[in-house]
């Protein structure tokens, strides 16, 4: 064989190593990835079905009940416009509470009830993550909409 296909072969072998190893980061971050979704969006089915996902909003008030055994906990997220009730087996953040924000993560069950995996609570009182602010600011605009 000469030089110059050995070099090609050499050169064709690398490339086709590369594009494995960038196929495998893709697939392994594409499985990875978490998506954040409003309650109203979940509600016009617009979360996916059968992939984890992320739900951001407030805990309605009056909606925390815990059960007997102690670590399941079931509560409501809204984003003012639409509700979402929630299950949780696990403890909770100190900073959990009603009327206080919080992004739950997990999948949605058959039944509309959202199993949580994780529960983070806001941790400061003037922080909110730009996406959660803006889909209450439009939930808020909505139902504005809505009632004119």
């Amino acid at each position: 064989m000469k030089a110059r296909n050995k070099r090609l072969l050499l050169v064709g072998g690398g490339v086709a190593l590369l594009v494995a190893a960038v196929a495998l980061v893709l697939s392994a971050f594409q499985q990875n990835l978490v998506f954040f979704h409003t309650p109203s969006e979940v509600v016009a089915g617009k979360a996916p079905v059968g992939r984890t996902f992320r739900i951001g909003g407030m805990v309605e008030a009056g909606s925390i009940k815990r059960e007997a055994d102690g670590l399941t906990v079931n509560f409501a997220i809204t984003d003012t416009a639409k509700v979402i009730p929630v299950s949780y087996r696990g403890t909770l953040p100190d900073l959990f509470q009603e009327g206080k924000g919080a992004v739950v993560q997990g999948t949605l069950g058959p039944d509309g009830r959202f199993v949580a995996s994780e529960v983070l609570a806001k941790h400061d009182e003037n922080y909110m993550p730009v996406e959660a602010q803006y889909a209450l600011d439009q939930a808020h605009e909505a139902a504005r909409t809505v009632q004119q």
